[in-house]
């Protein structure tokens, strides 16, 4: 059994050039799955809103569905670091309710840690959070709570200018204090050009192999998730038939009287 996992250790890991593996997790079962598979970090995501809950983008993930569903992956005492998202319209409106949201994931929820999407435009929500002691994870690029304002999801830093706004965002995320910042959805060679410049991990998805780590959906890699197929995802197991099949053979064996057997029953 590896030894819980601390903000400390990303930043070793960095230094020794430890890839940091994460993945995402909404709930009890699955944590336990992949918390034993030996994961060094898990994100509770607001992408629960779509592969969870079937909404067509996270906007409408509320603090409260972030509360319950890190409450539920936190009862599987998982020894990965544990990051909770902190959903749209949690941090932006003012920094004491960035403070207050940040401090609920964590008193309540349980998460050691918070994640907020944006960069020089997010910097003093998360000094404001790190000033509790909190700490926090970026994230920039194709940042999905902005999909309306990128045109959808979108690949980020294409063109110079782009490029040296990704840039600037990265160094401010990391001079606010935040202990790592994710890359999504930038060409490849801007995430090694960041990854080399900064001094926090940086943790990619959708950003090429040179980041310091690298994050997927937990729905994505097991194919469980047939509204989108991103370019980006490797699908490592295909689940979904093998679940449809077992379901139409459960229906079958109640329909035709064979389940419940004496097997399966009390007496």
């Amino acid at each position: 059994m590896q030894k819980k996992k601390t903000v400390l250790d990303f930043q070793k890991m960095k230094a020794e050039g430890e890839k940091i593996a994460v993945l995402t997790s909404y709930d009890f079962p699955m944590t336990g799955l992949i918390d034993g598979a030996g994961i060094d970090m898990i994100l509770v995501g607001d992408s629960l809103g779509v592969v969870v809950a079937g909404h067509d983008n996270t906007l409408p993930v509320t603090m409260e569905d972030m509360i319950y569903h890190t409450k539920a992956v936190m009862r599987a005492r998982p020894n990965a670091f544990v990051v909770a998202d902190m959903p749209f319209l949690s941090y932006q409106t003012d920094l004491t309710s960035a403070r207050l949201n940040a401090g609920l994931l964590v008193k309540d929820g349980g998460a050691a840690a918070v994640k907020i999407e944006g960069g020089v435009n997010a910097a003093a929500a998360i000094a404001a959070i790190t000033e509790m002691d909190i700490p926090v994870m970026g994230h920039i690029g194709l940042t999905p709570q902005s999909l309306h304002r990128m045109g959808g999801y979108k690949v980020q830093g294409k063109g110079d200018a782009q490029a040296e706004k990704l840039l600037e965002d990265a160094r401010a995320v990391e001079r606010a204090g935040a202990f790592a910042v994710v890359l999504e959805g930038i060409p490849m060679g801007l995430a090694a050009r960041i990854t080399e410049e900064l001094t926090i991990p940086t943790i990619g998805i959708g950003a090429g192999p040179h980041c310091d780590g690298q994050v997927l959906v937990i729905h994505d890699i097991l194919g469980l998730c047939s509204k989108y197929s991103p370019k980006f995802v490797k699908r490592y197991a295909e689940l979904a038939p093998i679940i449809a099949e077992a379901c139409a053979n459960y229906i079958a064996d109640v329909k035709g009287g064979t389940f419940p057997e004496e097997r399966h029953c009390f007496k």
